[in-house]
């Protein structure tokens, strides 16, 4: 993180452990913010790997699960690296801007991912680098949203993972339950930004942004689920982060067999945890009436909620599921149920 911009939240009120903005001394009431109320965040715990150059398309092409030839100055996707078994070693969010493609995923995946990508180089004119130091990432939601930021940033994303190149500003429209945009560009003008929001808006730590995904359905893998699961799993396919049609990438083949031949045994739903203790990715999910070799589930991402208990995303076995008779670690452990997802299941 840039000190000038540590330094800045620090002044406004920014609690940290190493990069991650925690709080700003009030995460209950930063909870309870993010599902009704206007929120400002900094997203420094989300790195940016940049890849730039005369075939950086086609390099990518051959590397992720969705079709980069559809990343555009106006429209972001979702995408995920594989293992050759099919498996995500990693999922993000790749823009464009100035010509460079960003690949924006949490920051403790990006050390390992960018060894991974520049490991098939070879001969690609291509240049893959650690960019997380040079855009400012902040996000912002909220029912009101769209007319702060109108003043600043003239043009403003109309659908999700739209984009718009704005004023110095590059904004993406996300999936959530209110509107809710990530904002990239340079100190200054982030800095302006957050000043002129921070009037209407309450500035929430990092795990009130992960609820916010979490709510919208959308998987992030950490390094304790890497290798864990392949796309389909965490419904990546529903969310537009794989295209079936663009050709071969590393894992291709297994992700589209299970796909065209396979029977999906697992996937990924919300759950609601009644745990006063911390739940986190890679935690396993119990039926006592399994069938599943594999175990009854893992847990992608879970955050705490304002009244104490957790929701979060987990892959799960499909009939397990259905049972609705889940706990989290064990038979002693809290009771797990079910609940919906904003969008549709309809192509499983």
């Amino acid at each position: 993180m840039k000190r000038e911009w540590q330094d800045f939240l620090t002044n406004a009120g920014a609690e940290f452990e190493q990069d991650t903005v925690i709080s700003y001394g009030n995460p209950e009431r930063e909870q309870r913010m993010i599902h009704t109320g206007l929120v400002i965040c900094d997203l420094s715990h989300l790195g940016l790997i940049s890849v730039q150059g005369e075939d950086a398309a086609e390099y990518l092409q051959g590397q992720l699960t969705n079709d980069i030839h559809q990343v555009t100055p106006e429209h972001s996707q979702l995408s995920a690296a594989c293992s050759p078994k099919g498996r995500m070693l990693a999922n993000f969010r790749i823009f464009q801007r100035n010509n460079s493609y960003y690949l924006r995923l949490p920051l403790e995946q990006l050390e390992s991912i960018l060894k991974r990508l520049r490991m098939f180089m070879m001969m690609a004119r291509v240049t893959i680098e650690d960019s997380s130091d040079s855009l400012i990432r902040i996000g912002v939601s909220g029912p009101d949203i769209e007319k702060h930021l109108a003043s600043i940033i003239p043009q403003l994303p109309a659908s999700n993972n739209a984009v718009t190149q704005s004023a110095g500003y590059t904004v993406i429209r996300l999936a959530g339950p209110n509107p809710r945009f990530e904002i990239y560009a340079e100190l200054d003008n982030i800095k302006k930004l957050w000043n002129h929001l921070d009037v209407h808006a309450a500035a929430v730590g990092a795990g009130p942004w992960r609820m916010l995904d979490i709510l919208a359905g959308i998987p992030t893998i950490y390094p304790v689920t890497a290798e864990a699961f392949v796309p389909q799993m965490t419904n990546m396919q529903l969310i537009d982060g794989v295209n079936f049609k663009k050709g071969c990438y590393t894992g291709q083949e297994i992700v589209a067999r299970m796909q065209y031949l396979g029977k999906l045994k697992r996937r990924m739903f919300r759950i609601h945890i009644t745990s006063t203790n911390s739940v986190n990715p890679g935690d396993k999910l119990y039926s006592a009436n399994t069938t599943s070799g594999q175990g009854t589930g893992i847990v992608v991402d879970a955050q705490a909620d304002p009244d104490g208990t957790f929701e979060g995303l987990a892959v799960i076995d499909i009939n397990d599921a259905e049972n609705n008779k889940l706990q989290l670690h064990d038979e002693n452990g809290p009771e797990v149920t079910i609940k919906d997802l904003p969008y549709s299941m309809e192509i499983l």
